[in-house]
């Protein structure tokens, strides 16, 4: 298999102080190849967005590598290899910025480049995402949020990065339209080969896009794997968790039982020795919470940081049951 255009190798990120640290990032290592998509999924405050940032090099890793196309990110930051589609367009596009130099933006910051040149790639963009060329000459207060959400894809593909990082970006659209800014991602995401970090806490859309999934938890990954790994035999009891709170229209008897986590995650400020799941965990033990777990290899491509994985789903629900019925 070809190198990946991105990787992070052992990023950990410190925020505040020395004296007083936070960190959100703890020996994060992942990778992305041409054309792949790979989904992020996790609570809040387990370290996505973080994740997100240090990939595009909006934040510098404390520790650990970053690269894209084999080069320190800190280095290429400006050139145009990764651009970055935002959760809310309306925040993320100048309003007092007509579309169509917006559009442009990036394109100019990473070349200069012949006016009609520049214009021309500015229509292609518009029109790939569904737009027209009229578009262009809009502000973005005159776009519903469908079509800004668009216009935010052109502008990160106006310059044809290899690389793409969508953070939350369909998270504030409604389910119509987020399901065509899906199928539009996909589309020009093929036509391009370019690689994709899709990063949501919404596991459907997270499954959906993506060819592999991690699994993020208190600035740690728990699980990784293809998403047919994850979704048909998910190894963590974290993940089984987040799969089991899936809402669903019905209820057969092959349902996945619903598997109810006690209390909330600890604080990033004071993470717990050990494993850090292991005071929300129905099947931990003194080892979980002595030792930290290693991420292992269970089969090709699926990794899972527990002790006792892959964990028995009839185990851990009746675990679970009994230990929510105690705190009851």
């Amino acid at each position: 298999m070809s190198s990946p255009v991105l990787e992070l190798r052992e990023v950990s990120k410190r925020f505040g102080t020395r004296k007083h640290p936070v960190w959100a990032l703890s020996g994060i290592s992942l990778h992305v190849h041409a054309g792949e998509t790979l989904g992020i999924v996790g609570e809040s405050g387990s370290g996505k967005s973080t994740v997100a940032r240090i990939a595009v090099g909006l934040e510098l890793p404390t520790a650990g590598s970053a690269t894209v196309m084999g080069r320190p990110i800190s280095e290429v930051r400006g050139k145009g290899l990764i651009q970055m589609v935002f959760q809310d367009p309306s925040s993320s596009l100048n309003p007092l910025l007509r579309v169509a130099p917006s559009v442009r933006e990036p394109l100019d910051a990473v070349s200069a480049q012949p006016v009609h040149v520049s214009q021309a790639r500015v229509i292609s963009a518009l029109e790939e995402v569904g737009l027209d060329r009229h578009a262009g000459e809009r502000f973005p207060g005159a776009l519903s949020g469908g079509q800004k959400q668009r216009v935010s894809i052109a502008r990160a593909l106006s310059a044809l990065p290899p690389v793409i990082v969508c953070d939350e970006a369909v998270t504030a659209l409604d389910v119509s339209i987020r399901a065509q800014i899906l199928n539009l991602l996909r589309e020009v995401q093929s036509a391009h080969a370019t690689a994709c970090l899709f990063i949501s806490h919404d596991l459907c859309t997270v499954a959906y896009m993506s060819d592999r999934i991690v699994v993020m938890y208190l600035g740690k990954i728990v699980e990784v794997g293809t998403t047919a790994q994850l979704l048909g035999a998910p190894a963590h009891p974290y993940t089984y968790a987040l799969l089991s709170a899936v809402p669903k229209l019905q209820q057969g008897r092959h349902a996945r039982k619903r598997i109810r986590l006690c209390g909330d995650p600890p604080s990033v400020m004071q993470q717990p020795r050990g494993c850090r799941f292991h005071s929300r965990c129905p099947t931990a033990d003194e080892r979980c919470r002595d030792e930290e777990p290693a991420m292992r290899k269970l089969h090709d491509d699926h990794f899972a940081a527990c002790h006792y994985a892959p964990v028995e789903e009839s185990k851990l629900a009746a675990l679970a049951a009994a230990h929510e019925g105690e705190g009851a």
